[in-house]
């Protein structure tokens, strides 16, 4: 157990430090705008192209392996979709949000930095698979039912452009075709370029884990929303359970770190970005903020536990 605290405590450690500097320091929440530009446009995707660029390329062919992860977050979505709606009285924008809140981990800013850590170089690849399926899934989920509910409904052929838009623009995403293609015809970058592209890589997971700190300091929690009694449990627990549960059952024998791979992004707190879908639809938002906050406190006990029977008990 103290070799697991000791892989953990500097990933949340960073968390926490920066969430007790956006405590202590009252540097307005616009001070973050170009950290998270740094994180998301400029150190992220060199760290997603680097871990596939030199994958070998039969390993992008385990549909299975994707669809199960995919299968898995959609049937959470869907079940709290469902929950929410029959105790809001089919609310559609609210139960989106809240399907997402249970649905979208911090995969983004939290699961490359921990699976590496915790799983070795290995765990990049299917990261980095997961992490553009699931977002695509998540950016179609969104406006697709946001435009079901009053005045944000659109036409058809303006949405479908809007998600596919989204979707082919996001850098991760743009970083991961890149870095696939690279592998296919075995790109080779010069030195200058590599060295920068590591020292990017390097910095990204540093950066990315204080700026959560920052961002859940700076959304004070007024209240615990009673939506989050069944939230955080079904985000935290139920949703890696169901991807180990299917990975096991349909691909039993199937690699190892890849499973705990898309296990342990499973069992990652609510998303930011869920805050940020429900800022702009208007709906939803102070208690997306507090789905952020307690699942991410809550997380430092479920994650430490879980990489603890992954890699003692397994």
């Amino acid at each position: 157990m103290f070799a697991v605290i000791e892989l953990v405590l500097p990933l949340f450690g960073l968390i926490f430090l920066g969430f007790a500097a956006g405590r202590i320091m009252r540097i307005p929440y616009e001070g973050l705008a170009w950290m998270n530009f740094f994180i998301v446009y400029v150190a992220l995707p060199p760290l997603f192209y680097r871990l596939l660029s030199t994958t070998p390329v039969e390993q992008f062919a385990n549909v299975g392996f994707i669809a199960i992860s995919i299968f898995a977050t959609l049937v959470v979505f869907v079940c709290i979709f469902v929950l929410s709606g029959l105790l809001n009285g089919g609310n559609v924008a609210e139960s989106t949000v809240q399907g997402l809140a249970a649905a979208y981990g911090n995969i983004g800013y939290m699961g490359p930095p921990l699976a590496l850590a915790a799983l070795g170089p290995q765990a990049g690849v299917p990261v980095a698979l997961i992490f553009c399926f699931e977002n695509a899934m998540h950016f179609i989920l969104a406006p697709l039912l946001m435009s079901l509910h009053g005045e944000e409904r659109r036409p058809a052929g303006q949405l479908a452009r809007d998600i596919v838009v989204k979707i082919f623009t996001h850098p991760f995403i743009i970083a991961t075709i890149v870095g696939v293609m690279a592998a296919i015809f075995k790109v080779q970058l010069p030195s200058s370029v590599n060295s920068l592209m590591t020292f990017l890589s390097g910095a990204a997971a540093p950066c990315a884990l204080f700026a959560m700190g920052v961002t859940a300091a700076l959304r004070p929690l007024k209240r615990v929303p009673a939506e989050l009694g069944y939230i955080v449990p079904v985000k935290l627990i139920v949703h890696p359970l169901l991807v180990y549960l299917l990975m096991e059952t349909l691909l039993p024998g199937f690699d190892r770190t890849w499973v705990f791979a898309a296990v342990l992004l499973a069992a990652l707190p609510t998303a930011t970005n869920v805050f940020v879908i429900a800022q702009q639809y208007q709906v939803w938002q102070e208690r997306a903020s507090s789905a952020v906050v307690i699942s991410t406190l809550a997380a430092t006990a479920t994650v430490t536990g879980l990489l603890y029977l992954m890699l003692n008990v397994t």
